[in-house]
């Protein structure tokens, strides 16, 4: 046995314990929040940026693990939010009922995305960016046209007896467990066998056909899922802000929102998203509280922060520090450590020399 195998045990698992506590504390950060921070333009922050975890989330299911970047995500958000608004409409449903509509939410969401991935996964990832585009636009239109949805005035969400204190505090909740749920399928998807297919697609889509993978199916199958997590959470976002119109519903900075998030983080990563969603959501809300960056002020700075995201931090913040760490971790340290055996010494031939090897 070497004694290098038995010095590294103990460190892997103090590494293990220390991300197993990280986790903990975050959790029980995330639990506590509106409980620590009752003011409710405080827990509107987390609220909404619980919500952009959870897309940014969805999103990188898909398009983190393909190579396939998106940029119709919004078509899912919308598509959630408009139907759970038609169906409480139109089958009258009142109050706490309306959560019961989340499932069709995502169902809805995971209709849309077959049809639509039909479409758009046929092409390669360029062609793919400039079709997203096209299908969001047409959906966009359909909400402005539409007798069903209301056009341009759009629809509003039945009313909800909570009272004001508790109103953020419970959306809060409701946001944080689709949050955490998005995360956990995330790590699910990305440690099976379909999350390794997904990432050699992604590597080299040619290869990752000749040795077998179905692209195609694989493909929209992290479609469909990231689909249906979005429409959730938008179902989510349009009871919680009571109103959803075409601008709101289907916005353009919706998608690259998410984008940004994801470069921030991490791209394809797990944790990434969930970062830079917590970095970028409650910025840009302060940006649009501030009257120095009214307007498309704020739009531009968030611009700016994706164009040095690119330039100076394009692998994102997850990865890049986890490589720092590695490289002082092992400063100084030989590349490849000798192997040390355990055991008495081999025994010399005479007429050997120790040192040289040679013949005395």
């Amino acid at each position: 046995m070497s004694l290098e195998a038995g010095k590294k045990a103990p460190a892997v698992s103090a590494g293990s314990a220390g991300r197993g506590g990280g986790l903990v504390l975050l959790a029980a950060l995330a639990v506590l929040f509106p409980i620590i921070f009752s003011n409710p333009s405080v827990t509107n922050y987390g609220v909404l940026t619980m919500i952009f975890v959870t897309a940014a989330t969805g999103w990188n299911i898909f398009s983190g693990n393909s190579g396939y970047i998106s940029l119709g995500q919004a078509v899912f958000y919308g598509s959630g939010a408009y139907a759970m608004g038609i169906a409480a409409r139109d089958w009258h449903i009142q109050g706490t009922g309306v959560f019961a509509l989340l499932p069709l939410s995502g169902a809805v969401g995971a209709l849309i995305a077959v049809p639509f991935g039909l479409v758009a996964l046929r092409v390669r990832r360029h062609t793919f960016i400039v079709i997203t585009l096209a299908i969001f636009f047409i959906f966009q239109l359909m909400a402005f046209n539409l007798w069903f949805t209301g056009g341009s005035s759009g629809l509003g969400s039945p009313f909800l007896s909570w009272s004001p204190v508790s109103y953020n505090r419970s959306f809060y909740y409701i946001a944080l467990a689709f949050a955490a749920g998005s995360v956990l399928v995330a790590w699910a998807v990305r440690r099976s066998r379909f999350g390794l297919q997904l990432r050699a697609i992604r590597d080299d889509e040619e290869r990752a056909r000749g040795l077998g993978v179905k692209a195609m199916r694989v493909k929209l199958g992290a479609f469909t899922i990231s689909g249906a997590i979005t429409a959730m959470i938008g179902a989510v976002w349009f009871y919680y802000l009571n109103q959803v119109e075409p601008q709101t519903g289907f916005n353009p900075l919706f998608d690259l929102s998410l984008v940004l998030m994801v470069f921030l983080g991490g791209y394809g990563s797990v944790s990434g998203p969930v970062l830079g969603a917590l970095i970028i959501e409650p910025l840009t809300l302060w940006l649009n509280t501030q009257p120095a960056f009214s307007g498309s002020v704020s739009e531009i700075v968030l611009g700016a922060i994706f164009l040095l995201v690119v330039l100076f931090l394009p692998r994102g913040i997850i990865p890049t520090g986890g490589e720092l760490i590695t490289k002082i971790r092992t400063r100084g340290k030989p590349a490849v450590i000798p192997a040390t055996t355990v055991g008495p010494p081999s025994p010399v031939s005479p007429g050997r020399s120790v040192s040289s090897g040679g013949t005395l």
